[in-house]
């Protein structure tokens, strides 16, 4: 069974990716915004900050309370249910990370030639 994923394994996928066009740093330019899809209920939804607005990177803060399973005291999420994918989201689609850095080394591709 997969577990929760939280703000740490966010972190951990950050550096892992770091370098292929799938961080938030490296496809900005390329009209990505960081957000999180889920499989259970097929909706996706941008990244956001504690205060509402569309986060720079990967946050659970603003998701939907049943993709939340673990809050610390002030009730800011810690952990969110295993069919939460993060990924980034571009004209009103939902890419995975590795979707994200096909599509941004295409770019650059294109770019180059």
């Amino acid at each position: 069974m997969r577990q929760t994923m939280t703000q740490d394994d966010l972190s951990r996928m950050a550096l892992a990716y770091q370098g292929t066009g799938a961080v938030s740093a490296e496809n900005r330019g390329f009209g990505f915004r960081p957000g999180f899809f889920d499989r259970d209920s097929g909706r996706f939804l941008l990244a956001r900050d504690a205060d509402g607005l569309p986060a720079s990177v990967h946050r659970f803060d603003g998701l939907p309370d049943e993709w939340v399973v673990d809050r610390d005291g002030a009730g800011s999420p810690l952990a969110v249910k295993p069919s939460v994918v993060p990924g980034f989201i571009r004209d009103g689609a939902f890419f995975t990370r590795e979707q994200a850095a096909q599509l941004v080394q295409w770019e650059l591709d294109k770019l180059a030639s």
